[in-house]
């Protein structure tokens, strides 16, 4: 990767055996990245990048007037997400095993040891949260396999700084974040639906958009709703440019 200068502009570039040339703004400051084929050479990305720099302003904008959320101290009352609803956390020191239950429509009960730090609190949540999150992926990929008509051969989740999932179409293996256990579920079904159709389509080219079109209309909408949302992972958007 090197970097090139834009209008003022600090542009990573990236090069990958790829078709076409896309444009990534990165939180939490908007920086722009550039995946550009092999044979593009600078001075193309240069002119793709100035097409757009309309568009990178508004996006850059939009990152920068976002709400933020704050960092987590995994403390009394302290608002946590569990797939789109916010519950109060509610720490409880005990012996033996570590564990989190929800108590009730308001509570998530966080069971830690006695003096335990903010890493060891963590730790337990993102346990409980990778369990909740992998508990919902099974049915939702072998329901949109049917409709594809494709097999995804492995999944996994991580956590991830700039993306919601990720696909590798030719192992046919997805990736999703962790981050999606705080979202509602038709945002995670929205994630699992966008990686599989690159199954099918490798590129975000009209191909794609067809095919996202087709098999889940309201797409668009859902993925607004997931990037505009202040709780978690800040949202990344992504274009393609040129042909």
């Amino acid at each position: 990767m090197h970097q090139i200068s834009v209008s003022g502009l600090d542009v990573d570039v990236v090069r990958k055996d790829i078709r076409n040339l896309h444009l990534g703004i990165y939180p939490p400051k908007g920086r722009v990245r550039v995946a550009a084929p092999l044979r593009v050479d600078d001075e193309a990305v240069r002119l793709a990048v100035i097409s757009k720099l309309g568009w990178i302003k508004r996006q850059r904008n939009k990152f920068l007037g976002q709400e933020r959320p704050s960092a987590r101290e995994y403390v009394y009352r302290e608002s946590h997400y569990y797939f789109g609803h916010r519950y109060l956390l509610n720490i409880i020191e005990c012996e033996g095993s570590s564990w989190v239950a929800i108590r009730n429509k308001t509570t998530l009960d966080l069971y830690v040891p006695k003096d335990s730090e903010l890493a060891k609190r963590e730790q337990i949540l993102d346990a409980w949260y990778r369990k909740e999150l992998k508990a919902q992926i099974p049915s939702l990929i072998e329901r949109w396999e049917t409709i594809f008509e494709v097999k995804v051969a492995h999944w996994g989740v991580r956590k991830m700084k700039t993306k919601w999932g990720s696909c590798n179409p030719k192992t046919c293996r997805i990736w999703l974040n962790l981050e999606l256990a705080k979202k509602p579920v038709q945002c995670l079904e929205y994630i699992i639906v966008h990686e599989m159709a690159h199954l099918l389509e490798p590129d975000h080219n009209d191909r794609f958009k067809n095919l996202m079109n087709r098999f889940m209309p309201q797409w668009r909408s859902v993925r607004d709703e997931l990037n505009q949302a202040p709780l978690g992972i800040c949202s990344m958007n992504r274009g393609r440019v040129g042909g």
